[in-house]
């Protein structure tokens, strides 16, 4: 990414399903994509323009192998709700109040893989929140109204996917790995190289794995 190798894994958590040790099994099956990446990288023959995303579904341990996906397509849609005026303290002054709090933040990974796993749904809703202020009745009386409205931005996946969306491959088992730009998009020419690097990683893999003879 921006000349700077890159390669970013996620987990595709699901609740109920997905276990915490399952963390530990998605590293292990990425092991061999760092490790070719690394060696790649000490001789200068990296995957240059592009960073890799690599998916690894919500059960690690019944994967069916690597797979070379595109991103799947997201198309935002937005309204506005009216809220209540009656909204909680800011999460700056609470947390001053609670230190106590700061324990849990080793949940944050968990979280944030929940997070992800969501997103790949059909949909998604993201709120902001915003204040209107208007003068109220007659400009002498300057009564002042306050009106709080949350807009919400709902992302709808395109329904027309093939089997080589990251999202379809992490629901049918495999582990996504997707060559993205700055852009966050791939380009055509850098398909078939990406194919090559990882058939290759794969292969290496394969072989130290193999029982000697």
């Amino acid at each position: 990414m921006c000349g700077v190798p890159s390669i970013a894994i996620s987990l595709n958590w699901k609740k109920d399903e997905t276990k915490d040790n399952d963390f530990k099994d998605a590293a292990g099956l990425c092991l061999p994509l760092i490790h070719a990446a690394l060696a790649d990288i000490e001789k200068g023959t990296f995957l240059k323009g592009c960073l890799l995303n690599v998916g690894v579904p919500s059960s690690p341990a019944a994967n069916k192998g690597f797979k070379l996906t595109k991103q799947s397509i997201y198309s935002p849609a937005q309204s506005w709700q009216a809220v209540s005026t009656s909204r909680p303290q800011p999460a700056a002054h609470f947390m001053g109040m609670h230190q106590s709090l700061g324990i849990q933040l080793a949940q944050l990974g968990k979280d944030a893989s929940a997070a992800g796993a969501a997103r790949r749904g059909n949909t998604q809703r993201k709120t902001v929140e915003v204040e209107s202020v208007a003068a109220a009745g007659k400009q002498q009386a300057r009564e002042v109204v306050k009106k709080s409205f949350r807009a919400e931005f709902i992302e709808k996946l395109h329904k027309d996917l093939d089997d080589d969306i990251d999202v379809r491959a992490l629901e049918n088992g495999f582990i996504s790995v997707t060559p993205l730009n700055v852009h966050g998009h791939v380009e055509p020419e850098l398909e078939a190289p990406a194919s090559d690097w990882l058939s290759a990683a794969v292969a290496v893999s394969e072989e130290k794995e193999a029982p000697a003879t």
